[in-house]
């Protein structure tokens, strides 16, 4: 019946149609148009470290005072967390659609700051990181060896880590640079129970060893007066001088 209608007066339906291809033609300036719409809500993720303990330690010492603090924070739609055996935690808070993310991370990141006087010491001096995330990715990027095979996966997650990253972050536009695949070098050690057990030696020392060893100190300048330390011996023998003028610490071994 409508068809009818305009077939038996076309110059009406002729009008219509002319005036809406003016109508459309002056919203085609005004509509929003971006390249990449924001059609996902946004997240924050928050990581932290506990090293050496087991995933139902990480989510009652690290999650609950985190998750206690960040619940709530103006926006947020809900959150998700993970705990891992190896130590490390991760907390995911999505904000509704439309939320200022660089305004959602700072909330997220004040509230966790509340949270650290609960967490343990170990976590803390690892570092707990905040930063925005977002779950559209827009590229990838492959690394692959040649056919010789001289480059494994751990080389090329390395090179990517140490030339390709922090290039890539410093392009305008670009939120974050994550690598897939492989691990970071590292060192693995063995302890020697009956060995530890007759030096005296606790696997907490032999921590604090490895970690005042493993460090970065001033060489000091030419020519200037001494400089007052105090010794102390560990059970392994070992000797630290800490300098107490400039803070340094120096390990040398008997």
């Amino acid at each position: 019946m409508i068809s009818k209608f305009f077939i038996n007066r076309p110059i009406f339906a002729t009008v219509i149609a002319i005036l809406m291809i003016i109508i459309g033609g002056i919203t085609i300036f005004t509509l929003p148009v971006a390249q990449y719409p924001d059609i996902t809500p946004p997240t924050v993720q928050v990581s932290a470290v506990y090293p050496g303990a087991s995933a139902e330690t990480v989510a009652k010492t690290v999650g609950v005072p985190i998750e206690a603090q960040v619940n709530g924070v103006e926006g947020m739609m809900y959150m998700s967390s993970t705990s891992s055996a190896d130590g490390s935690y991760k907390l995911t808070i999505t904000f509704e659609v439309g939320t200022d993310i660089d305004m959602a991370t700072v909330m997220v990141q004040n509230r966790v700051a509340v949270a650290q006087g609960s967490l343990p010491e170990a976590v803390i001096q690892q570092g707990i990181t905040t930063q925005k995330q977002s779950t559209n990715i827009v590229l990838f990027v492959s690394l692959e060896g040649d056919s010789t095979n001289r480059y494994n996966s751990l080389y090329l997650s390395n090179y990517a880590n140490l030339n390709v990253v922090d290039a890539l972050s410093r392009i305008n536009g670009v939120g974050g640079v994550n690598v897939f695949g492989a691990g970071n070098y590292s060192m693995r050690i063995w302890l020697d129970p009956e060995a530890m057990r007759v030096r005296s030696v606790t696997p907490s020392d032999v921590y604090q060893a490895i970690q005042a060893q493993n460090m970065e100190v001033s060489a000091g300048s030419v020519g200037a007066p001494p400089t007052k330390f105090q010794r102390l011996l560990l059970p392994d023998g070992l000797l630290l001088r800490f300098l107490r003028h400039r803070n340094d610490l120096l390990l040398l071994q008997n």
